[in-house]
C-alpha cells in the first residue's frame, strides 16, 4: 500500500497547481484534477489548499472563474461524488432526461448535465452513457461537441472521457502537452508523477495504442525538440518506466 504521507505530499503538490491568479488560472489544469481524483483525493486538495492559502478552494474558484463553468467546478470540488455500482433503472432515467433536454432546445441543458455528471458516481455513469446511446442513437460526446463549447464542453468531456477510460485521457493529455512547438511541463510533470504509481503502465498502453509510438519515445524525441533536456528529460523516462 502506498504510504499515507506520501499520498498527502502528492495532494499539496497537486494542490499548487490549482493555485488561482486571475489571468493565469489554467482551466485546463483544473478540469483534469477535478474529473479523474476521487472523492478522498479531493477533500485532501480542499484541505491542503485551506492550510496553504487560507482560503477555500471553493471561494477561489468562485473568484477566478463565472457562468456554469464556476458551477461545474464547485459541484466537482466538493469531493462528493456518489459512490457504488450502477443503479440500472435509475441510468435508464437519468439517460432519458439527458436525452430530452438535448431535444427541447432549452437553456437548461448545461444545468441537467451537470446535475448528472458531476454528481453520479463511475460506474452508473457508464450505464447512463450506454443507456443515452440507445435513446438517441448518438454518443454523448457528439452531443457535447456540437452543442456546447468552451470551458463548458471541455469540462463535460473531461468528465465523459474520464468515466468511460481514464488511462485513454491521460494518454491524450500527455499526448498534447507534448506534442507541437514547445513542450507544457506543467502538465507533463503533473500528469507523470500522479499516475507513476496508480495507473502510469495503463496509460502507456493506451498511449502506444493509439499513437503507434510508445510514451517512451515519444517523451525522448519530443522533449528533444523542445526545451526539456538533460536531467529532466532522465527524470521523466525513469518515471515512465520503460519502453514498451
Amino acid at each position: 500500500m502506498k504510504d499515507l504521507r506520501l499520498d498527502l505530499d502528492l495532494q499539496i503538490l497537486t494542490c499548487e497547481h490549482l493555485y488561482l491568479q486571475g489571468a493565469g488560472t489554467d482551466e485546463h489544469a483544473l478540469i483534469e484534477i477535478l474529473v479523474t481524483r476521487s472523492n478522498e483525493e479531493i477533500q485532501a486538495m480542499n484541505a491542503a489548499y485551506r492550510n496553504a492559502y487560507k482560503k477555500s478552494l471553493e471561494e477561489a474558484i468562485h473568484s477566478d472563474t463565472s457562468g456554469h463553468f464556476c458551477r461545474i467546478l464547485v459541484s466537482l470540488v466538493q469531493g462528493a461524488r456518489e459512490e457504488g455500482p450502477a443503479d440500472v433503472e435509475r441510468a435508464c432515467e437519468d439517460a432519458q432526461e439527458l436525452a430530452d433536454v438535448c431535444n427541447a432546445e432549452s437553456d437548461d441543458m448545461e444545468m441537467k448535465f451537470m446535475s448528472i455528471l458531476c454528481t453520479r458516481s463511475f460506474p452508473h455513469l457508464r450505464r447512463v452513457f450506454q443507456e443515452f446511446v440507445k435513446c438517441t442513437n448518438k454518443d454523448i460526446e457528439q452531443i457535447i461537441k456540437k452543442e456546447m463549447s468552451g470551458d463548458v464542453k471541455n469540462a463535460f468531456y473531461g468528465i465523459v472521457r474520464s468515466v468511460k477510460n481514464q488511462p485513454s485521457y491521460f494518454s491524450d493529455r500527455l499526448y498534447k502537452a507534448m506534442k507541437g512547438l514547445g513542450t507544457d511541463d506543467r502538465a507533463l510533470i503533473r500528469i507523470m508523477v500522479s499516475r507513476s504509481e496508480v495507473d502510469l503502465f495503463n496509460i502507456r498502453k493506451e498511449f502506444k495504442e493509439t499513437h503507434d509510438v510508445s510514451l517512451h519515445e515519444f517523451i525522448q524525441v519530443e522533449t528533444m525538440i523542445g526545451d526539456t533536456s538533460g536531467d529532466y528529460r532522465k527524470t521523466l523516462l525513469i518515471l515512465c518506466g520503460g519502453e514498451d
